[in-house]
């Protein structure tokens, strides 16, 4: 009994080392700014607050996407998130922030039908295709950005990332652990569904 306790430990420490691990992995490649002039910047969307205005990490996304627009990175500006338990579409909320800041409205395009990032970046990716957009850079928060580009790749859409340092869920460093730690376990699913994918090409 005491061996098995002993190896019930050494495992419960070796599980905790990898997800401490992979969780400073993806905090490390989400605060690195890759981004490259594109055809479009795209915004991923975050809760609408009650009141129908833009959460505080919703604001500051769109405020980020509003400096790289008038910085010359993109020429669009495409937001994504469908409507969630309050007010108007994520998308929607996101453009008339966007307007406000100075960001001309025929510049602003939605996907209002979103409601994870998997659906983020597929739905988008219809749209880019649609309007004959290549190249993209992502702006979210820093511990969604590696995830998000994952998604985008894998829908074959070229991107680079712009992560939001100035985000309250990483300027908060216990906001900023326990967001990260989630990812851990968004990556994990998305790596199983690939391998299953994967395997389930190769059989047929």
């Amino acid at each position: 009994m005491r061996r098995l306790r002993g190896l019930l430990a050494a495992l419960c420490v070796s599980l905790a080392s990898l997800i401490i691990l992979a969780a400073w992995r993806i905090d490390r490649a989400g605060t690195l700014d890759t981004a490259t002039p594109a055809a479009a910047l795209v915004v991923l969307g975050a809760r609408v607050n009650p009141d129908g205005e833009p959460s505080t990490t919703l604001r500051a996304r769109v405020e980020h996407a509003a400096t790289l627009y008038r910085r010359g990175l993109a020429p669009k500006l495409i937001f994504s998130g469908g409507v969630g338990d309050f007010g108007d579409s994520e998308a929607a909320v996101s453009r008339r922030l966007a307007v406000s800041l100075g960001v001309p409205e025929a510049d602003c395009l939605l996907e209002e039908a979103s409601h994870s990032t998997a659906q983020n970046a597929a739905f988008t990716t219809a749209l880019l295709r649609a309007q004959s957009l290549h190249t993209i850079i992502v702006v979210t928060d820093p511990y969604h950005l590696p995830r998000a580009l994952r998604l985008f790749e894998r829908e074959g859409v070229k991107a680079s990332g712009s992560p939001v340092v100035l985000a309250p869920r990483h300027r908060d460093p216990l906001l900023r652990a326990w967001w990260t730690l989630r990812e851990v376990a968004a990556h994990a699913r998305l790596s199983l569904a690939r391998l299953l994918s994967g395997l389930a090409s190769h059989r047929r």
